[in-house]
């Protein structure tokens, strides 16, 4: 396996019982503050993407915001950010979807995409897709191309992935 992965992978914390009872929780937190780890992250994504032709990142509120801003400076392209309902300040879209214990709301600015800009989605860790998928839509209804979701982490045993389907789904870390 590539060293990088694995320096990644060992800095992804497990926090049991967060946030609630029963839930072990991966924490990137220790690989954002890994230098090392995070920019190979970086360097990892970025290098899936050269010369595709990315005009913006779309990172999602709030740890998609370290690594999509990062990605975006690497690719030399914009980040248009999706984030929960309130809090952006100009006129935005909005999409409801489903939660695990109730609904959510996901936004983002009206201007953020062009039609047809190829866009990919980024997020720290892919569970079960509700939120990358409420994220596409947002996309979509501006006209953009989703061209792949990309994530940290990828918790397979939750089936997030289909959720996504059939955009191509790319995660650095399985567990």
């Amino acid at each position: 396996m590539d060293a990088r992965i694995e320096r990644i992978r060992s800095r992804i914390r497990d926090v049991p019982d967060f946030p609630r009872p029963g839930i072990l929780f991966k924490d990137i937190t220790p690989v954002v503050a890994d230098g090392q780890a995070f920019s190979d992250a970086v360097d990892l994504l970025a290098s899936r993407y050269a010369g595709q032709e990315i005009g913006a990142i779309v990172a999602i509120e709030a740890r998609g915001f370290l690594f999509g801003g990062a990605l975006a400076m690497r690719l030399h392209c914009g980040v248009a950010l999706v984030r929960k309902q309130g809090k952006l300040p100009y006129q935005s879209d909005r999409v409801s979807y489903a939660l695990e214990y109730g609904e959510g709301a996901l936004e983002m600015h009206v201007d953020a995409l062009s039609r047809g800009e190829r866009v990919v989605i980024v997020d720290d860790l892919l569970a079960t897709g509700g939120t990358a998928r409420a994220a596409a839509d947002l996309c979509t209804r501006q006209g953009a191309v989703v061209i792949e979701y990309a994530f940290l982490v990828e918790l397979g045993f939750l089936d997030g992935r289909a959720r996504l389907l059939p955009t191509p789904v790319h995660a650095l870390v399985q567990f």
